[in-house]
């Protein structure tokens, strides 16, 4: 990887150590991010928001990804420096996540709180996306499984450690778990404290223990590979089509907002209107773009050229046009993705309401038995991400026997199976039994898509694709968002349980449409 040596053919393979280091990083992301996952909804519920309020608030979480990781992935993809060009994302997302733990707990009110969710997403994602593409970037195709399962592994100790945090600290070492209206628990805070230290420290052994290849080394691997990759796009979409498709999306955009102005609906569904209305101006703007390139060709008679100068014109032409010419096998990835993260925002969003609600008996937020609850959800967290560790280390083994799509199926349904089983269950002394389940459908996910998607990419589009398949997990998350409060109030009495029932159907949905992704199983 570095500049004075040879340029190799092959990329070699690393050794465990290597790659341990590399991935050690996503330790202290899963840290931030676990401890936003279980307590996010119970500080908006100390502040003040009710159970239907949350989906609304939790928006700020899918949304900041699905405009942040494309955009670091564009930039990470194009960027190089004597630091690289994944690793000074590292830093920045790392130093803004920290901050952000530090002051989250401190919010004064609701809004202050909702506003630092924003904040503390848009950080993790601008580390995150790019340790997606350093896996991709590093590895050679044989070893990409082990890589991500490192960092299933890495994720499931952080999230261990961090959800069960504030239970620990109150059980072990008598911090309090309560606190007056409108304030924040001890338990929480000295647990955002702790979580913002490990985050730093972790990222930064990443980033002094690790190099990365050149875009000239990439390149030189990409041609000398055995991996059958097209880098060469045909069926490009036109003007005309961008120019259709515009139309088509901002009727349907106004249409939608309208009817939920006029009709009364649920304001929740205007972040799904909105985006819809959104996406065809996006899309105007591509027309053009493309119109400009071919009419630039034609003038000079360079139409040999018109593809290579479609991935030159910046970043929103660049990110729209690469959603519409994906990989098919990203494409196929993209509905297993949509069922495996719904069933996640599902149980991210509910469990809290979901357990406290059916299995403590209290909304109470006040309450000790409310507490209690929320204290055995974090543990509950914590033994899911625990199982997840364990998974990682044999998933690469099942995957070599068994192929990535059926081991992959097989978890999902591990999973699926044990969101429904929660209200079936009656003491929650044993809902930690479920999360088994979870815990393997939790490092499959985190794991085999991407194995099975770095294997379809080209090394100069790794981050941009990458951040792309995050609309993927930000899409079902925004419809959750929008629509799951409706959904249980309307169909269910608002009772929250049936939340983690409806994710454990989809996740299980995931398993079958999984075993109809096009790539080689193994």
């Amino acid at each position: 990887m570095s500049d004075t040596k040879p340029l190799l053919h092959q990329k070699p393979q690393l050794s465990f150590w290597q790659i341990f280091n590399m991935c050690f990083g996503f330790l202290g992301i899963q840290f931030g991010f676990a401890l936003q996952n279980a307590n996010v909804s119970r500080i908006f519920q100390t502040l003040g928001a009710s159970i239907d309020d949350i989906p609304i608030l939790w928006i700020a979480a899918p949304l900041t990804g699905l405009i942040v990781q494309p955009i670091i992935g564009y930039l990470s993809d194009n960027t190089w420096g004597k630091w690289g060009r994944r690793r000074p994302f590292f830093v920045l997302g790392a130093v803004c996540t920290t901050l952000a733990l530090f002051v989250m707990p401190h919010s004064p009110a609701l809004w202050v709180a909702a506003g630092m969710l924003w904040i503390m997403d848009a950080s993790i994602n601008i580390a995150m996306e790019p340790f997606r593409a350093f896996v991709g970037d590093n590895l050679p195709n044989k070893q990409r499984t082990l890589g991500y399962a490192m960092q299933s592994f890495f994720i499931g100790i952080g999230a261990v450690i961090a959800s069960a945090l504030p239970y620990v600290l109150t059980n072990f070492f008598d911090v309090s778990n309560t606190a007056p209206a409108g304030e924040i628990a001890d338990s929480v805070r000295y647990a955002f404290y702790f979580g913002g230290a490990v985050l730093f420290l972790a990222v930064m052994w990443t980033v002094f223990s690790t190099k990365e290849y050149s875009p000239e080394e990439l390149a030189l691997f990409e041609q000398h590979s055995d991996q059958n990759i097209d880098t060469e796009r045909t069926g490009l979409r036109d003007a005309h089509q961008y120019q259709n498709g515009s139309v088509l999306w901002t009727s349907i955009g106004i249409l939608f907002t309208a009817a939920i102005w006029l009709l009364e609906w649920d304001k929740q569904l205007f972040i799904l209107s909105l985006g819809i209305l959104f996406f065809g101006p996006l899309q105007y703007y591509c027309a053009q773009k493309v119109k400009a390139l071919q009419s630039h060709s034609q003038e000079n008679n360079e139409t040999n050229n018109h593809k290579k100068s479609r991935e030159k014109q910046g970043l929103i032409f660049s990110v729209v046009d690469d959603l519409f010419n994906m990989p098919k096998a990203m494409s196929q990835l993209a509905l297993v993705q949509f069922f495996s993260w719904f069933a996640l925002f599902s149980m991210w969003i509910y469990t809290t309401a979901a357990v406290t609600d059916h299995h403590y008996g209290t909304q109470d937020v006040l309450s000790k038995a409310y507490n209690d609850g929320a204290d055995w959800v974090g543990l509950l967290f914590a033994v899911y991400n625990g199982f997840a560790a364990i998974a990682a280390i044999f998933i690469p083994i099942v995957a070599k026997k068994c192929g990535l799509k059926v081991t992959h199926c097989i978890n999902l349904f591990c999973g699926g199976l044990g969101l429904i089983s929660f209200i079936f269950i009656n003491d929650p002394s044993l809902l930690w039994l479920p999360m088994i389940g979870v815990g393997i459908a939790w490092a499959s996910i985190l794991s085999i898509p991407y194995a099975m998607l770095s294997n379809a990419l080209p090394a100069k589009k790794m981050g941009v694709y990458m951040g792309i398949f995050n609309f993927f997990i930000v899409i079902p998350q925004l419809l959750a968002a929008s629509v799951l409060g409706l959904i249980l109030r309307i169909c269910f009495d608002g009772q929250p349980i049936y939340a983690l029932i409806s994710g454990g159907i989809f996740m299980m949905i995931a398993g079958i449409a999984v075993l109809r992704v096009n790539v080689d199983g193994h």
